[in-house]
């Protein structure tokens, strides 16, 4: 109800604008209908008081220092909640004869404080993605941004020698949200740096954020492209530039190259990449691989073939010496 209600608030700050010719938009005109505002000075004033008019530019004019606030764009309707409460405050003062020149200055000192209690807007982070964590909402015109970023990140470079591992890590600095995340990866060959996609054709074997290829050899120089999506909307788009150094390999035989044109021989660029499968050596020499619970199933697993080898050597001597 307050995101239907905070839907329903901007065609009234429209009118407001056009009503009052307010130089700015403030949380308020987002916030509170223009009726709203209407009736509460009608309650101060009276229904056709000459002084209408002039409360309702006291009551725009007391909120225009938020009229540049920006907020965490999920604590909107937490605001508009907050604003909903300060209206039915003020309709309680108006009915008890209070006065709107006191009235709307002090709602809007209070509206100040409980701003600078919610929760800040994350940064953003450069040099690129579609930062969905710094999303921010601007009372200058009652609208959401995010950052101003491109989509492409710069070009990475990953230098191998020829017949060692290559490995891609397809990981941003930002946070990215926690569901429906996938991965997505390309290959333009050729010893082609470049971000134009269309010189991209799709890996299909490579998934995950981590991928590799071993070995690495000269015909795999290029750019690699993965796209990280939400729900197939695109976060972001990285890339890694390939170059293998090393010799060339050998010339082939007359043999090796008559065999190869029978077979019709030819390599498999969209296959070359594969998903990360790390050995048990690789995950435990990652950081986050030894949390007390994995330490813990390790010390049991050790534990289980210790007691295991040592049944099998009782087992074995007890056969040896009633052979004996």
């Amino acid at each position: 109800m307050a995101l239907l209600a905070l839907a329903s608030a901007v065609p009234s700050a429209l009118l407001a604008l056009a009503v009052f010719r307010v130089p700015a938009w403030a949380c308020l005109l987002c916030f509170t209908t223009y009726s709203e505002r209407l009736r509460i000075c009608q309650m101060f004033v009276g229904m056709r008081s000459p002084k209408l008019e002039e409360c309702e530019e006291a009551f725009t004019a007391a909120f225009q220092g938020l009229s540049d606030t920006e907020i965490n764009y999920d604590e909107r309707s937490h605001l508009h909640d907050t604003f909903t409460q300060m209206t039915h405050a003020l309709q309680e003062l108006a009915a008890a004869q209070g006065s709107f020149e006191v009235a709307f200055p002090d709602a809007a000192e209070k509206m100040k404080k409980v701003i600078t209690q919610l929760k800040e807007a994350q940064a953003c982070i450069p040099p690129c993605g579609l930062q969905e964590f710094a999303r921010r909402f601007l009372c200058s015109g009652c609208y959401s941004r995010v950052c101003d970023l491109p989509l492409d990140c710069p070009v990475q470079d990953v230098t191998v020698t020829r017949g060692d591992q290559a490995m891609f890590s397809c990981i941003v600095n930002f946070q990215l949200p926690k569901e429906e995340i996938t991965y997505s990866w390309k290959f333009a060959g050729g010893g082609l740096r470049t971000q134009d996609l269309s010189y991209f054709r799709d890996m299909p074997r490579a998934e995950g954020y981590l991928a590799r290829i071993r070995p690495a050899q000269l015909t795999h120089r290029g750019t690699f492209s993965c796209v990280i999506k939400q729900d197939q909307r695109p976060l972001a788009r990285l890339y890694f530039f390939l170059n293998v150094t090393g010799p060339p390999p050998r010339a082939e035989t007359e043999l090796q190259a008559s065999f190869r044109e029978v077979l019709r021989w030819a390599p498999r660029d969209a296959e070359l990449i594969e998903p990360w499968r790390p050995s048990l050596g690789e995950l435990l020499a990652r950081p986050e691989a030894l949390t007390p619970s994995n330490l813990f199933l390790i010390a049991v697993l050790g534990a289980l073939a210790s007691a295991s080898a040592t049944v099998l050597a009782w087992m074995f001597f007890r056969w040896y010496c009633s052979g004996n």
